[in-house]
């Protein structure tokens, strides 16, 4: 199956999305910033990258533009989860190179319809 790599400050919004996808039998590793999610998705080249946009250091905006412009890491596909509704917010995201864009709270059937479109299955 799959594996995703999670990349969120928030230790309860790792455990929900965590057991959101655990349950459909993805693996799942986890990053608590930007820059621990860039290093992690170099190390470990998951088939999916979930990305929250509000983080210390490095946000999520520009962890996906370092991701989408690196030639390592340009394959993997990125979905920013985030509570940041505006349109405006968004448009951003996908330009920074993210695949799709939903906010928190996530309902776990349009997270996987999201999950399963992006990755092709």
């Amino acid at each position: 199956m799959a594996r995703i790599l999670i990349v969120d400050d928030s230790p309860t919004e790792i455990h929900v999305l965590t057991g959101i996808l655990q349950k459909h039998g993805y693996e799942v590793a986890t990053a608590a910033d930007g820059e621990k999610g860039v290093a992690a998705a170099r190390e470990m080249k998951p088939d999916l990258v979930l990305m929250d946009v509000v983080m210390p250091g490095m946000n999520g905006f520009q962890a996906t533009r370092q991701l989408s412009k690196d030639a390592d890491t340009a394959h993997i596909p990125v979905i920013i989860v985030t509570t940041k509704d505006q349109e405006t917010d968004r448009v951003w995201g996908l330009r920074q190179g993210a695949k799709d864009y939903v906010t928190k709270p996530v309902a776990e059937a349009e997270l996987l319809a999201k999950i399963k479109a992006v990755l092709g299955a």
